[in-house]
C-alpha cells in the first residue's frame, strides 16, 4: 500500500493530477485506479476531479509491475545536522530532490538512502524522508524526516507557516524599494506546462523581500526573500512578475543574463523549525555556493 500526505505545494489540484505529480505512474493508470475505487482520501473514495487539501492522506495499491526500486547511491552529501528524528542537508545546485520521469538516479533521495539507515515512509518509495523541496538549480537547506512521527510534525509546521525559510536571490534591475511584499496567486502557465504563472485561479502565494546589496552599474540587486507559502517556483515567478527576474533563470529570466547555462542564482540560506521530539526551535544557516559568491565578488569589483 502506498501512502501520500498532500503538502501545501500540491493543494487544490485535482486528485488525478496531484497523484501524477507525486508518483511515476501515468495519468491514464491513475485515472483507472481512481475510477475503480482503488484510491482513498482520508479513508473515503473520491472522484478524479476532487481537489486535494493540505494534509489529505491518500492511499492506493499500485500495480506490482509499476513499483519502482529506488537505489541507494554513494553520492557526496553535505549533512549539516542529523539525529534520530531529523536531518538538515545542504543540497547542491544541479541536484534533483527526488526521482521522477527523466531523473531516476543521482537525486538527493538516492544519496539519502545511502547515507542514512532510517527515513520516513509517509511519501512512499519515491520520496522517503522528503518533507519539502527546492528546485534542481536552487541550492541550500532542506529538512529531512527520519521517521513518520517527525515527518508529520514537520509537515504540520509547514502548513501552519511556523517554519522559517530565508533565501538569497540575485535579481535583475535596481529595486525601487528596500523592502516589499509580493502577494499574487500562482498556477500552472496555460502557455507552457514547464512554467508557473500569476493566475487568478491559482493558489495564494506571498513572498517578502528585502534588499541586501545594490549593484546599480551592473543593474543587479542582491535580496533576501522569506516565504509565507511554498508554491512551485514561487520566488522565481514573483520576482519576474514585478520585473526583476532572478539572474541566470532559464525559465523566467531574459536571454541576456549571468551564466545562463548554469541556472538561477537562488539559494536557501536559512532554515528554522521546532524539533519534533525536544520541542526546541532549531535554526541553520549556510553560505551560498562558490559560483554565487564568485559572481557577487565580481559585481562588487565593478565599482
Amino acid at each position: 500500500m502506498t501512502q501520500l500526505i498532500i503538502s501545501e505545494e500540491n493543494e487544490n489540484q485535482r486528485l488525478d493530477k496531484a497523484l501524477s505529480v507525486l508518483t511515476d505512474l501515468s495519468r491514464t493508470l491513475l485515472t483507472e485506479l481512481i475510477r475503480t475505487d482503488k484510491v482513498t482520501v482520508n479513508g473515503e473514495i473520491k472522484k478524479a476531479k476532487y481537489k486535494v487539501k493540505t494534509g489529505d492522506n491518500i492511499e492506493f495499491e499500485p500495480p506490482v509491475a509499476k513499483e519502482l526500486e529506488i537505489l541507494a547511491e554513494d553520492i557526496p552529501l553535505d549533512i549539516i545536522y542529523e539525529d534520530a528524528d531529523v536531518a538538515v542537508v545542504n543540497k547542491s545546485q544541479g541536484m534533483v530532490v527526488h526521482p521522477s520521469a527523466g531523473h531516476s538516479t543521482g537525486t538527493l533521495v538516492n544519496a539519502l538512502m545511502y547515507a542514512m539507515t532510517d527515513l520516513s515512509s509517509i511519501n512512499g518509495v519515491i520520496r522517503p524522508g522528503i518533507v519539502h523541496r527546492i528546485d534542481k538549480d536552487t541550492s541550500g537547506l532542506l529538512m529531512i524526516a527520519k521517521n513518520d512521527k517527525a515527518h508529520e510534525s514537520l509537515a504540520a509546521q509547514l502548513k501552519e507557516k511556523s517554519t522559517k525559510r530565508r533565501y538569497l536571490a540575485l535579481v535583475h534591475g535596481n529595486l525601487p524599494n528596500d523592502k516589499g511584499t509580493i502577494e499574487a496567486p500562482i498556477g500552472r502557465s496555460s502557455k507552457d506546462r514547464k512554467k508557473q504563472a500569476i493566475n487568478a485561479e491559482g493558489r495564494p502565494a506571498i513572498t517578502h523581500f528585502e534588499v541586501l546589496e545594490r549593484f546599480p552599474e551592473a543593474n543587479y540587486t542582491l535580496i533576501a526573500c522569506e516565504l509565507e507559502t511554498g508554491r512551485t517556483h514561487q520566488i522565481r515567478v514573483h520576482m519576474a512578475y514585478i520585473g526583476h527576474p532572478v539572474a541566470g533563470d532559464p525559465l523566467y529570466g531574459p536571454k541576456k543574463t549571468l551564466t545562463p547555462n548554469h541556472g538561477q542564482f537562488l539559494h536557501a540560506e536559512s532554515l528554522g523549525f521546532i524539533h519534533p521530539t525536544t520541542g526546541k526551535f532549531m535554526a541553520f544557516t549556510i553560505e551560498p555556493p562558490k559560483i554565487f559568491q564568485k559572481q557577487l565578488n565580481s559585481l562588487r569589483k565593478t565599482f
